[in-house]
């Protein structure tokens, strides 16, 4: 089972690398990136024509430890239709995570573990971010944690206040309904 998922985090963080680069270290200020709106807490924007077309949802951490010794912290939902990619779930934890360790992504009574990648997470399987979105929706706090390179463990919460209607508008913005 472990070979098995580290095989899906292989596959997977080759797309969701790709995914981090094109949206640059900071979505917010991502080279040509267009804002559709602020939805309480969050923020959606869209890159690029309709046959390249990249929407996504951000929000910064309402509370995160070790801030001061961290770069940009984030989380983001994706869509990329031409390569029929919807709903990715990806943390930027302003640090490099320490190797062979995962993140522990909580939103009320559910959790799911994310595989790491330099400073990046990501769920295991396509099915994790359908459901994480859909709590994410219901819900009001999530909470991320993870463990640095240098052995520091991080908490992050995030207010999920405005994360529907974000979602709708990037949603309406990747022609998904």
């Amino acid at each position: 089972m472990k070979i098995r998922n580290y095989l899906s985090a292989a596959l997977l963080s080759g797309v969701a690398l790709a995914a981090t680069i094109a949206i640059d270290a900071t979505p917010a200020h991502a080279q040509d990136a267009k804002l559709i709106g602020r939805f309480g807490d969050w923020e959606a924007y869209t890159r690029g024509g309709k046959a390249d077309r990249f929407c996504y949802i951000v929000s910064k951490p309402k509370e995160a430890s070790l801030r001061s010794r961290r770069g940009d912290i984030f989380l983001l939902i994706w869509h990329r239709p031409a390569k029929d990619e919807f709903d990715v779930v990806q943390v930027d934890a302003g640090y490099s995570f320490k190797k062979e360790t995962e993140v522990e992504l909580k939103i009320g009574g559910n959790e799911w573990s994310l595989f790491t990648r330099d400073g990046n997470a990501w769920t295991y399987r396509g099915d994790d971010d359908a459901n994480i979105v859909q709590a994410m929706r219901k819900g009001s706090r999530m909470t991320v944690k993870g463990m640095s390179s240098r052995n520091n463990p991080t908490t992050d919460s995030y207010s999920l206040k405005g994360v529907t209607a974000a979602h709708r508008a990037m949603n309406k913005a990747c022609g998904r309904s």
